[in-house]
Parts: C-alpha cells; structure tokens; sequence
C-alpha cells in the first residue's frame, strides 16, 4: 500500500513537473516567434513610413497582435509586446492593457507581465531609469517617475491625457502561489528640445 501511494506520489510530481516545463518551454517558442515576426514587421513598416500621416490617432490592436517592443537597458529587459493580458498573451511575453493608448500615443499604455518570467527583472527598475518602446509608429524613450505597490485589488491605472507609460507585474516578484500586491511603474517621454 505504502509503496502504491508513493509510486503515485511520485507519478504526480512527475506530471506536474512536465506540465511546468512544457508551459514554460511554449511560451518561449511564442516568445521567440512574437521576436522573428517584430523584426518582420520592423522592415515592413520602414518602407511603409515614408506614407504614413503625421496626424495623431489612438491606435488598436486584436487580441495576441503584435504591439510593439519594450527595452529597459538597465536590467537588460528586451521584450516583444503583444495586444492582451490573458494567459495566452502572458505566456509569449508583456502584454498591452486592452482599451488603453499605445505606447508614445496620448493617454495611458498599460504594459502589463508576469513576475516570474518576463518581468522577473522588474523589481531591479528605478526611478530615473530608461524605457525605450517601439511601436509601428513611434520610437519613445520614456524615464521611470514613480514606483508604488498596491494591494492587488487597489486602482492603480488613471487614464491621463498626455502619454504616460505603466508597466505593472505582481509582488513581490519572489512570491510562491497569487501574489498580494502589485508592483506599478509609471514612466514619462523624455522631451528633446528642438535644435536652435
């Protein structure tokens, strides 16, 4: 009997040990197809640039559509975007928070990940440090101007009328099972004044 519920034990672990590595191991395919499909998209839109209007539009996207790319150098993050905060999306990396603005747009982007993959490095992010976002369209540098954690059920994504960047995961970051809190960074475009 003892010898039963050990092997079964042990068939259990085993189990839920191929179920966490094929998770992980899909979500780095996606990851990776997400980065060869960015880098498509990133030659495709330099020839398309030159037609593209200057006027201003709020930007939308399909569910699992690529956003664009996130870079924060000072913790070596290199991130593609996809539209969505589902598993689905989370698995292949950060996510853009549905019904908010797109990175380097006025209004809000919301970039949302989860804590032990993709923003693992998150918590290392101060304020004063750099973003760089890549979209279609835009290229933004952002500066990280606050950092709060709040309770998970907490608001913390205010709609703003100016481009603002908010990258939020779960805390903390080394955290078995649903984390309490959340870890919200907000960011504003560094402005380059216009040569003289």
């Amino acid at each position: 009997m003892k010898r039963a519920l050990g092997a079964a034990l042990v068939a259990v672990g085993a189990a839920l040990l191929l179920y966490v590595g094929y998770r992980y191991a899909s979500g780095a395919h996606e990851r990776d197809s997400a980065r060869t499909e960015w880098a498509e998209l990133e030659a495709h839109n330099a020839v398309a640039a030159a037609s593209l209007a200057a006027t201003p539009t709020h930007t939308t996207y399909v569910t699992g559509e690529l956003v664009g790319r996130l870079l924060i150098p000072a913790v070596k993050l290199d991130e593609v975007i996809a539209e969505g905060v589902d598993d689905d999306e989370l698995d292949a990396g950060p996510g853009h928070f549905p019904g908010t603005a797109s990175p380097g747009e006025p209004g809000n982007a919301v970039i949302s990940a989860h804590r032990d993959r993709h923003f693992h490095s998150l918590g290392r992010v101060v304020i004063g440090d750099t973003v760089i976002t890549e979209t279609r369209t835009a290229r933004t540098t952002w500066v990280i101007t606050g950092r709060k954690i709040v309770g998970r059920y907490e608001p913390s994504l205010f709609p703003s009328a100016v481009p603002e960047l908010t990258l939020t995961t779960c805390w903390p970051i080394r955290y078995v099972g649903p984390a309490p809190d959340r870890l919200i960074l907000t960011a504003q475009p560094v402005v380059v004044p216009p040569r003289a």
